[in-house]
């Protein structure tokens, strides 16, 4: 293996520059881990957050005479997302060992599929930003199971490189995976980075809907791996490519596209070779940096199982499973876009947010679709922007957001008091109700209390009396902020004006 001391990380060639002079070539690999009680071939428990080590069992442990055991429902939800991206589905597919030796893997290999999938040959049809489509083509579907976990103490990114030491958690070893496959991407030009996006976000889409993941990026339980090359425009011979793993955000996935680009760009034009290799995603920055050299197929040594059974897929049992699939998300949008009057680049911006499902969810545990939608898209998108996050990661829930709304719907909470219930819940102060008494939010019902604030206020603004007198209608608004601000914001506006137009005749 030949190392190459400079990397040229701190070049890139600018962007246009790029486009004129390369074609991008792009395959990605998504990894979805499937949301089942138990783990791919044992039956500890795939609870995501449990202490470390906790769910661990001779199977995924690897220890001698442990033998695996297929998880039914990992396979027919296999089959699941491979008819949902319109893959054929093998009637007969097998298990193989990929040997590599990695401390997060302790038996030191993985089972997986090779050449024997599950699913293969499919297609997935996005929509980009300006709505136009593109189709990817997929390659394969296929099942294995998930590594350990890694976390490295002492550096200062969390990476391996320069840390003093490193911790192992199997609990997430042998959790059933699915590994989508794209077929090359090409002729994406200047798309590239955003067609990467829009492919991840489909598919995030798609498992969600089929309710087997749910596909929390920020949590681990979907990862991508981009794979890019560069080939001089007008040739056709692939260039080498390059590995991106483990990106864990919609934004940064777009963004590791776009930054390899301009750096492999700048390394053919300083004649620095690049190598096959795997790169880490900086999120600080937007860059990617060097991880290891990448192994070809033959340094993995796959060979059939030889404690599994082949996995048989009879047609009557693929179709019966066909039967199960709900309505897809692109079919969905369409409806609920008709049905809740949206324009078309009103529906993209969304889904393109990451809001759509979350406000659809907040609909249907009763809040109207406006008021959903300006919650999710207005005040919690600025909460998620400053905590860092996507929508999915703030820690509030659509029934929730259902029930402030509702709050709001029967005079018990006023917008104000709303987001700081909303703030209460965000900051992990409890329920809604929990935070609405110990924040004593509730709106004042109080006519004896609000009407001496009005009384206060009239007696504190003659000017503005005399000139409601005369006619001006409008002034009272000054005297309904000053009620707000007597009771803290929690007086009912309308109540208050009542009692203005009746206190002024």
């Amino acid at each position: 293996m030949t190392a190459v001391v400079n990397d040229y990380s701190d070049d890139v060639m600018d962007y246009d520059e790029v486009l004129e002079r390369f074609d991008p070539v792009m395959g990605m690999e998504v990894h979805v881990e499937l949301a089942t009680r138990t783990k791919m071939f044992s039956a500890s428990s795939a609870e995501f957050g449990d202490d470390p080590n906790t769910n661990v069992d001779p199977c995924s442990l690897g220890l001698p005479g442990a033998l695996p055991v297929v998880n039914r429902q990992g396979v027919e939800w296999a089959i699941k997302i491979g008819l949902a991206l319109n893959c054929e589905i093998a009637p007969y597919s097998r298990f193989a060992r990929k040997n590599y030796f990695y401390p997060d893997q302790p038996k030191n290999y993985q089972i997986s599929q090779y050449d024997e999938p599950i699913a293969h040959d499919g297609y997935l049809d996005i929509v980009l930003d300006d709505g136009t489509e593109w189709r990817i083509e997929i390659e394969r579907a296929h099942m294995e199971e998930d590594t350990g976990k890694l976390t490295h103490l002492g550096g200062a990114t969390g990476r391996i490189h320069g840390a003093t030491a490193s911790l192992v958690d199997c609990n997430r070893a042998g959790i059933p995976l699915i590994e989508i496959v794209t077929k090359p991407i090409e002729g994406a030009g200047e798309r590239a980075p955003e067609i990467a996006r829009a492919y991840v976000t489909a598919l995030r889409d798609l498992v969600k809907a089929l309710e087997v993941s749910d596909a929390r990026m920020d949590q681990g339980s979907m990862r991508v791996d981009s794979n890019l090359s560069l080939r001089a425009v007008g040739t056709t011979e692939y260039g080498t490519r390059t590995e991106t793993k483990n990106i864990n955000s919609l934004k940064s996935v777009e963004q590791a596209v776009r930054f390899e680009m301009q750096r492999q760009a700048a390394c053919i034009v300083n004649d620095v070779e690049i190598i096959q290799e795997t790169r880490h995603y900086q999120e600080a920055d937007g860059t990617t940096s060097r991880g290891r050299v990448k192994e070809t197929m033959a340094d993995y040594r796959y060979f059939n199982d030889p404690d599994l059974p082949p996995v048989l897929a009879p047609e009557e049992w693929v179709e019966e499973i066909r039967q199960t699939l709900p309505e897809m998300p692109w079919i969905r949008r369409a409806r609920i876009q008709e049905e809740w009057g949206l324009k078309d680049e009103e529906m993209r911006d969304l889904v393109n947010a990451g809001a759509l499902d979350l406000i659809i969810s907040t609909v249907e545990a009763g809040a109207a679709p406006a008021e959903a939608r300006s919650w999710w898209v207005a005040y919690l998108a600025q909460k998620a922007n400053e905590a860092d996050t996507d929508l999915e990661g703030l820690p509030i829930t659509p029934a929730q957001v259902a029930e402030v709304a509702g709050l709001i719907k029967e005079g018990k909470l006023t917008n104000k008091l709303a987001r700081k219930a909303v703030d209460g819940v965000l900051a992990g102060e409890g329920t809604v109700s929990e935070v609405v008494a110990a924040r004593d939010l509730e709106v004042v019902r109080d006519d004896g209390a609000i009407e001496k604030a009005v009384e206060d206020a009239l007696a504190a603004n003659p000017d503005i009396v005399e000139k409601y007198k005369a006619g001006n209608k409008k002034v009272t608004g000054a005297i309904v902020g000053q009620v707000m601000k007597a009771t803290q914001g929690k007086a009912d506006p309308g109540q208050v004006n009542q009692i203005i137009a009746a206190k002024l005749g």
